[in-house]
């Protein structure tokens, strides 16, 4: 509790200093200072007031971002996989000893409580520390095809690729992309979320501190333009997303178009299957912290649970639960949910929710028009529960992004499995039960990229790889693990013939080859 009082002091201490400051790009290994002319404001979402403002990178700037990395790959990929993989544990130290810098700079500018944010941290660490694995990652095949003749694989890098990160996971999403991009021998050009840059800043710095070369990781900021760009030019091999529908639709088909891949973590309604025979404590638990946890600002977070035959009558216990959870600011040592990341994302949430009492479901907890004594013009919705929803409502097919959980009711596993098949997206699944056989069917016929069994957010670590599927995902190969590295990188297979013949013979074979 000290070491959050801390945090607050300097926090207040500091956020007029920096009310008015304006974020810097990071370009060939120097911060540098935009020329913009076009900024967007970030605003702490508990107070409103002016954290930073984020320039809308020029296009020279842009261009320079580009020069820089197409440049440093020519050196960077000759490195030895052994120097790159010093690299990553020398990240992972420097990480670990700014840990509270990187979290400070969350609760912020994005408004997780502290440990949440710590937890952004940590989960982005373990892709760092599972980079330190990357001479196993690297390996290739060999295999003699023919008497004196191997066939083997070379994995290389792609050459310049480039990062867009959504504002939900300021720490984490960015530590899924450069270190995996960086390991493998790749450069990269990052793009931010431009509503909390900070945190990646500050991981630009550690990069500075443990000896990266300059150009081989390089910040750029902003909105359309900078997207459009990283997108279209042709320097840039790849391109990693995750965020929303619309812009990943976009982001997907820019990037097919010009000739890159591209992998896009899209949307989510993630479903909780509750069979009666659960065990009820660790349910209910487990429920609470999914769905609200992070405001429920999470791509994984549960938005929906199916509650079967008579777990319909367990509404009340989820409500209960559900009000336990204490809404304050992030700095707030006892806080559970912090704020939404903006008024227009509480808004929408908010319409969200009525919407679902407009079309007949019921409010069993309304957490709008919640009152935050000491942050009272923060972007705050309380704990909100709807029950009896049905599968035509917009709250049942919209991601709400908000700690609102819809409840439905099924009277068997059949069809609650029909009702988290028929859902559009593929995330992720859970299911909550003692029966094994139960678990077992649901594993087998749920359509879901990511399956918990008793486990809410069913988040692989990175020893995996992040497998969304359906409409939660474009591309072919998903974010980190060997997925990971294999979007990176491509295969050279060489073939060659080093006869023991050779040095004697003296005549040349002009028929077509073949196995022997």
């Amino acid at each position: 509790m000290k070491s959050l009082s801390r945090h607050t002091l300097l926090f207040q201490r500091t956020l007029h200093k920096r009310a008015m400051s304006t974020t810097q790009l990071f370009i060939n290994g120097e911060f540098i200072d935009s020329q913009a002319t076009e900024h967007i404001e970030v605003r702490n979402p508990a107070t409103q007031e002016i954290v930073t403002r984020v320039p809308q990178t020029t296009q020279h700037e842009l261009d320079e971002a580009a020069r820089s990395a197409s440049h440093a790959f020519r050196e960077w990929r000759k490195t030895s996989v052994l120097s790159r993989q010093r690299k990553m544990l020398d990240l992972q130290h420097a990480i670990r000893a700014n840990m509270d810098e990187l979290a400070t700079s969350i609760v912020n500018e994005q408004g997780k409580v502290m440990g949440d944010a710590r937890g952004d941290v940590m989960r982005g660490l373990q892709v760092v520390e599972d980079m330190a694995n990357i001479t196993h990652y690297m390996q290739g095949n060999k295999l003699e095809v023919s008497s004196d003749m191997d066939t083997y694989t070379v994995r290389e890098p792609l050459g310049v690729v480039a990062g867009i990160c959504p504002f939900n996971f300021p720490a984490m999403i960015p530590l899924w992309m450069f270190p995996v991009a960086l390991a493998t021998g790749n450069t990269c050009i990052l793009k931010p979320s431009e509503r909390d840059p900070g945190a990646a800043m500050i991981l630009a710095r550690l990069c500075a501190d443990i000896g990266i070369p300059r150009g081989v990781l390089n910040i750029v900021h902003g909105a359309h333009d900078t997207v459009n760009f990283l997108t279209s030019d042709s320097r840039i091999r790849a391109v990693s997303f995750v965020g929303g529908d619309k812009a990943g639709k976009y982001i997907y088909e820019r990037s097919a178009q010009n000739g890159k891949r591209c992998q896009a973590n899209l949307g989510a309604k993630n479903h909780a299957i509750v069979l009666p025979d659960a065990d009820k404590e660790h349910a209910l638990n487990a429920i609470a912290g999914a769905a609200f946890g992070a405001a429920g600002q999470r791509c994984m977070a549960l938005s929906v649970v199916v509650l079967v035959g008579e777990a319909q009558l367990w509404v009340k216990d989820i409500v209960a639960r559900a009000q336990q959870l204490r809404v304050d600011g992030g700095f707030e040592p006892h806080a559970d949910i912090g704020p939404m990341i903006t008024p227009e994302a509480l808004r929408r949430a908010e319409l969200l929710v009525q919407s679902a009492h407009d079309e007949g479901a019921q409010i069993a907890l309304d957490g709008r028009n919640i009152k935050v004594p000491k942050y009272p013009n923060g972007n705050f919705l309380g704990p909100t529960v709807i029950d009896n929803a049905q599968p035509h409502m917009q709250c049942y097919k919209t991601e709400i992004f908000g700690p609102v959980l819809t409840i439905v009711h099924a009277d068997s596993l059949d069809q609650a499995l029909e009702l988290v098949n028929n859902n559009a997206y593929g995330n992720g699944a859970s299911v909550f039960t003692r029966s094994g056989a139960c678990a077992r069917r649901f594993e087998s016929e749920v359509e879901a990229g990511q399956i918990g069994i008793n486990v809410p957010i069913p988040v692989p670590l990175p020893m995996f790889s992040f497998t969304g599927n359906k409409a939660s995902f474009l591309g072919d190969t998903n974010f980190y693990g060997r997925s990971g590295v294999n979007f990176y990188t491509q295969l050279k297979t060489v073939t060659s013939l080093w006869r023991k013949q050779d040095a004697v013979d003296q005549q040349a074979t002009v028929h077509m080859p073949t196995i022997n």
